[in-house]
């Protein structure tokens, strides 16, 4: 029987606490589609422990953290970790600088079309956005990937005039109406969604986004050459540790000042949700690559390797194509249990369905990547 690409990997050859990281990651982020958080928040479970732990699978409205808030800093920062390793194994492969220079702005330009085309798929008309992962990352992995050949005394440098820099713009625009930097929709990034496309966003989500929270990748690509070097695992950790503990310090120290929301991707919260991605990443290489604890690994790297294809099927439609299969029988099927119960049911179906997809891709040797 013909091995599949994971089994081809030997633990000195790969680190699995990143396949881990990135697979979680992306199996979380699929669930979205599948409707499941909403239906945990459901009124009828409102006053439940369901309904508490459910709301953390949904954004704060604005001040404040959740969990939910740090998937998208999750996948900046494992991106960024990703960037050192796959360089190496492009020269190990002979690749030439400027070969590798000229993929990593094709893959940073396609990032970019298929984020606005994804913006142009609900109005059905071409509007231009930064709000969605893969737009913001277009940008936010370009300027890592060419911050990476400097010290990392240089790219932390570089990261933090980034924020300084995000800061003092949204608190001293001067332009009337869009000069209270903490107040939705009259802030510096709503004007800037209306000078790029016209129009606000929604939700009070801003595409200026892309520009702060490029400090995740840039974090994410000095763990990724931390994790490559050859320091001892334990200092390795401890570097990781160190790090989250500073980011949350900062994060959470400044909150009083500046407050910490998402939506528009403030100091204190790319801080905050960089010192939780350097935290969750250490947890994981200690668990799986210290520890040696992997036998549960295969299911969420199995996701991991197809983020691109499973992230771009579920957001045009795929999610609801299944759903729209699933859902007379798992209905009549669970009826009996209530109608919220066979929903609940139906969603984590779903959820599992669009696993298998990525299940059945990895079997097949099928990696869709740009």
């Amino acid at each position: 029987m013909t091995k599949s690409k994971f089994d081809l990997i030997t633990p000195g050859e790969r680190l699995l606490s990143r396949d881990l990281f990135r697979g979680l990651t992306m199996f979380l982020l699929i669930a979205e589609f599948t409707h499941l958080f909403s239906l945990l928040t459901s009124s009828q479970l409102e006053g439940t422990f369901v309904y508490t732990l459910g709301m953390q699978f949904h954004h704060h409205p604005w001040n404040g953290l959740r969990f939910w808030d740090l998937i998208q800093p999750f996948f900046m920062f494992i991106v960024g970790v990703a960037i050192p390793f796959a360089v190496a194994n492009r020269k190990k492969k002979g690749d030439s600088d400027a070969l590798i220079r000229n993929h990593a702005i094709k893959r940073a330009f396609l990032l970019l079309l298929l984020g606005w085309a994804l913006y142009c798929i609900d109005p059905g008309r071409i509007t231009f956005r930064f709000q969605n992962v893969l737009a913001q990352l277009s940008v936010t992995y370009i300027a890592s990937f060419f911050l990476m050949r400097y010290s990392a005394k240089t790219q932390i440098s570089v990261s933090i005039v980034i924020l300084v820099l995000t800061e003092i713009l949204f608190r001293t625009f001067p332009v009337a109406g869009f000069n209270q930097p903490f107040t939705p929709d009259h802030n510096f990034g709503a004007w800037f969604d209306l000078l790029i496309s016209g129009e606000l966003s929604g939700g009070h989500w801003v595409s200026f986004n892309a520009i702060p929270t490029t400090a995740h990748t840039i974090w994410g690509v000095l763990a990724g050459q931390l994790l490559m070097s050859n320091r001892k695992p334990i200092e390795k950790l401890k570097t990781l540790v160190i790090a989250g503990l500073a980011g949350l310090v900062i994060g959470y120290g400044l909150d009083p000042v500046t407050p910490i929301i998402k939506r528009i991707s403030t100091t204190s919260f790319v801080f905050a949700s960089g010192g939780w991605s350097f935290l969750a990443l250490a947890f994981s290489y200690w668990i799986v690559d210290m520890l040696k604890l992997r036998g549960w690994v295969k299911p969420f790297a199995i996701v991991g390797m197809n983020p691109l294809f499973i992230y771009l099927f579920a957001h045009v439609g795929g999610a609801k194509l299944v759903k729209t299969v699933v859902m007379p029988f798992s209905m009549g099927v669970f009826s009996w249990i209530g109608e919220l119960n066979a929903e609940i049911i139906t969603a984590m179906l779903v959820w599992y369905l669009l696993w298998y997809i990525c299940y059945w891709l990895y079997k097949n040797r099928v990696f869709v990547k740009i």
